[in-house]
């Protein structure tokens, strides 16, 4: 829902219920709420890189997010 957001794919739900989501053409990953309604925070962008994320996990192991181009 939100208009930053174009493109949803790769999405992937943490161990503690947090929800990231692949931005494909807007190059961005964000968390949103547990409906999908409503951006809690973008954690990269094409700012820092990011170009066309389509995949994107947590490693409870070591604490990153991983995101796969």
């Amino acid at each position: 829902m939100d208009p930053e957001l174009i493109q949803p794919w790769g999405v992937h739900v943490t161990p503690s219920g947090q929800v990231l989501v692949c931005g494909l053409s807007s190059l961005t990953v964000m968390q949103v709420d547990r409906e999908g309604s409503k951006r809690l925070a973008t954690l990269i962008s094409n700012e820092d890189g990011v170009r066309s994320p389509i995949s994107v996990c947590y490693n409870t192991n070591n604490f990153q997010i991983l995101v796969g181009l």
